[in-house]
């Protein structure tokens, strides 16, 4: 999912160079929320990771 935000953020970058600033804007936006989204299941699997330790020792 990061790769997917990272390939997002370079074509925002590309097509803000060539000035394409509406493929521009919807790709920077596209790469905030896959960022985002796999920010949450990070921590999600990082909690649940901390709970099922704790419950093993």
């Amino acid at each position: 999912m990061l790769r997917w935000a990272l390939i997002f953020f370079v074509i925002s970058l590309v097509a803000g160079f060539f000035g394409f600033s509406g493929v521009s804007a919807a790709s920077g936006r596209i790469a905030k929320i896959l960022f985002v989204l796999a920010l949450v299941v990070f921590l999600v699997f990082l909690v649940l990771g901390l709970i099922a330790g704790e419950a093993l020792f």
